[in-house]
């Protein structure tokens, strides 16, 4: 027996008092057997459901199956299952292939010498200065790591030198640093100490590759 499903109440009301005979398609039927898969959409289900009620209401039996292909096929705007399939058939099934994203390129890592590895060693894991190193070599690497804490959009004066210092080494020393920051051309200066400002440097890879050590032990 054809199953079906009476799709709603309305449906349901258009149905009541009618006498149907149910047709039973065979197991050979040129509608169940030979028909290719076509897929079925519709614009408007409200439309769709609309369509379907007046035509059950207007039937006199219940459908065959082809029937009900037509019945579906008018429902989604076209005139019987032929033009549908004939639709069907001469549009290209497309599966537009899913985008593919490139995949992001592993940065190669550079690897820090040992007076990059001894600086690394000098910061918690906070990323502050918690002692100040006694060869000026591992010093020029945690001077760099300061010099990234200052804003170069800005003008400090002493006093915010001071502050910002103090909130990225944990020693106390903010004058030995500032001095050492001048030094090293990281930090510029009014001859009066009056204003303070970040010089714009340029790392080499070596001194980047520490510089991104350093913000990956914050960041972590």
């Amino acid at each position: 027996m054809l199953e079906r499903e009476l799709p709603t109440t309305q449906l349901g009301s258009a149905l009541k008092g009618r006498s149907f005979v149910s047709a039973t398609p065979t197991p050979h039927s040129p509608a169940t057997s030979r028909a290719p898969a076509l897929a079925f959409t519709a614009p408007n289900i409200s439309a769709l459901a609309k369509s379907l009620c007046e035509q059950f209401a207007a039937a006199n039996a219940a459908p065959s199956h082809l029937q009900m292909l037509n019945w579906l096929a008018r429902g989604a705007g076209h005139r019987n299952y032929q033009a549908f399939r004939a639709a069907a058939v001469a549009a290209p099934s497309i599966t537009p292939e899913p985008t593919k994203r490139p995949k992001p390129q592993a940065e190669v890592p550079f690897a820090l010498n040992a007076h990059a590895t001894k600086a690394l060693m000098q910061f918690d894991e906070a990323g502050r200065l918690v002692r100040w190193p006694s060869k000026f070599a591992v010093q020029r690497f945690a001077m760099w790591a300061l010099w990234m804490r200052f804003d170069a959009s800005r003008v400090y004066t002493e006093r915010e030198v001071n502050t910002l210092l103090n909130a990225w080494a944990t020693f106390g020393d903010p004058v030995t640093l500032r001095r050492e920051l001048i030094n090293m051309k990281l930090l510029a200066r009014k001859a009066d100490c009056s204003a303070y400002w970040k010089e714009p440097q340029r790392p080499d890879e070596e001194m980047q590759a520490f510089l991104r050590a350093a913000r990956q032990r914050v960041e972590v």
